[in-house]
């Protein structure tokens, strides 16, 4: 052994995860460039080169939205892990493993409890690092539920939407959470209750085919993905090109499919006025 190999082993064993070149720099998946870890993180995640907004995760989405020390996180709720017995290269149940022990979450979709600027709401957030934030059961349950708690607390729903669309080992099953999330949408409404979609990249398939449109607002972050098939599907069928920057958020803002599309860094302050004006009664005490 080179004394040179010597020393890369021994430095090797006493660098931290935490000092590691792999933990130190990111890759912007917008401009490709390096960014320095801490200063992205102090930007919310997005690029400070290229204004790139990078995917987060619900821990991340409920600290920089709801006010320091209101976040209570509801309970995933329990459902039917496997309906289908399902299993292509992988079982299911493996899959679900894989993606709980990656994403550190039970599924796809987390509540909380909280409050903006001091208005009571509650908040849901698709986590894409999870199966695609694919929507089943559990997503569609957590949807259910989440509304159900913003009944009970008289404060409007929010949620952050994430997805590649339907979990397609749940089949017919997960195309059922279509309906019940609508269902689910009316109830808010018959509550008087406001109903707010966040879309960030991407939000695709069944859930832009069902909750992710019904906002009584609909905000996206810039350049965000928003669809339901896919472009090189839609150009296959028409026989057509589409437009530059089609099913992007500022094109969809144009043709009147969104309300407005905040950065990030305004979007806790766009967010409270809304609140504000749709319910101000949710002004905690």
């Amino acid at each position: 052994m080179s004394w040179i190999t010597s020393v890369r082993n021994a430095l090797s064993r006493v660098t931290t995860r935490e000092t590691s070149e792999e933990n130190l720099w990111h890759k912007c998946k917008g401009c490709g460039q390096m960014v320095f870890t801490k200063e992205l993180e102090e930007n919310l995640y997005v690029c400070p080169k290229c204004d790139h907004h990078e995917r987060i995760g619900p821990k991340l989405r409920f600290q920089q939205i709801l006010d320091d020390g209101s976040c209570q996180e509801l309970p995933s709720p329990k459902v039917p892990e496997d309906p289908l017995k399902f299993r292509d290269s992988k079982r299911y149940t493996d899959r679900l493993k894989a993606a709980r022990s990656s994403a550190h979450e039970q599924d796809a979709l987390i509540n909380a409890r909280g409050t903006i600027h001091g208005h009571r709401v509650v908040m849901g957030v698709q986590d894409f690092a999870f199966m695609g934030g694919s929507m089943g059961l559990a997503v569609g349950e957590a949807f259910v539920r989440g509304v159900e708690a913003a009944i009970a607390d008289q404060a409007p729903y929010l949620i952050f939407t994430a997805a590649g669309g339907a979990r397609m080992q749940e089949g017919i099953l997960s195309l059922m959470q279509m309906p019940r999330s609508t269902v689910a949408i009316q109830m808010l409404h018959d509550a008087g209750l406001p109903y707010i979609v966040v879309l960030t990249d991407p939000t695709t398939g069944g859930v832009t085919a069902s909750y992710a449109m019904l906002g009584d607002v609909q905000i996206a972050e810039p350049n965000a993905l928003i669809g339901f098939a896919g472009a090189r599907v839609i150009e296959s069928t028409i026989r057509e090109k589409l437009p530059e920057g089609f099913q992007r958020a500022e094109y969809l803002l144009d043709h009147g499919m969104l309300d407005m599309v905040v950065h990030r860094k305004d979007l806790r302050e766009r967010l409270a006025t809304v609140i504000g004006y749709l319910k101000p009664s949710a002004k905690a005490a």
